[in-house]
């Protein structure tokens, strides 16, 4: 009966670990293709070959704790193209990541909550240590909902963290990460750095 249970966990660990590769890898596929549909896109079929990520890690996936803001003003995130956009800050993130306890703040673009197709739509863009080494200098970004917010937990997944198009082009207003949003580890997930040719418009 012990070697039955033993075994049965196994495979349910195995069956995990291929599950949760196999949802990362569509995520990553359905990531690729917007670049051959949105007709804004940096990127070509043809330049897709040069991007890169870390391997699927469920260990990057973690609950966060949401401390919703109340009555925060507007604020002007600066943007690479020397633009700003209108934000808020909407929400922290607390959680805990290969033992270490961290915090995230989640913002709310002022643009597109005003589209009703949007309303829903949290930004969370964040710089670590893997910077300029291993990943973009400029930081990535993850998305998220206020839909995916339940009983005050959300889930951080940054196996789906991507590059800005400043990563890949010129010409694009990128929101900088805000020095809160500085993590002060090596996240060792999601997107590399792209290894074609920037784009100089």
């Amino acid at each position: 009966m012990k070697y039955l249970t033993v075994l049965f966990l196994l495979i349910s660990s195995t069956c995990f670990g291929q599950t949760f590769k196999e949802q990362i890898a569509k995520h990553r596929e359905a990531y690729k293709a917007d670049f051959i549909k949105d007709t804004r896109s940096p990127l070509k079929e043809a330049d897709l070959k040069h991007l890169h990520f870390y391997h699927a890690d469920s260990s990057y996936k973690v609950s966060a704790e949401v401390i919703l803001l109340e009555n925060q003003k507007v604020f002007k995130m600066p943007t690479y193209a020397g633009t700003t956009a209108d934000y808020i800050r909407y929400a922290n993130l607390k959680f805990e990541l290969n033992g270490k306890p961290l915090q995230l703040t989640l913002y709310k673009s002022i643009a597109l909550s005003a589209n009703p197709a949007y309303k829903d739509y949290l930004f969370l863009p964040f710089t670590d240590q893997t910077n300029k080494k291993e990943t973009y200098g400029g930081g990535r970004y993850i998305d998220l909902k206020s839909t995916e917010i339940k009983k005050g937990k959300i889930e951080l997944d940054f196996n789906k963290a991507y590059n800005p198009y400043c990563a890949y082009s010129d010409g694009y207003r990128c929101p900088i990460p805000p020095e809160e949003n500085d993590l002060a580890t090596s996240i060792l997930a999601g997107e590399k750095l792209f290894t074609g040719e920037k784009k100089h418009n």
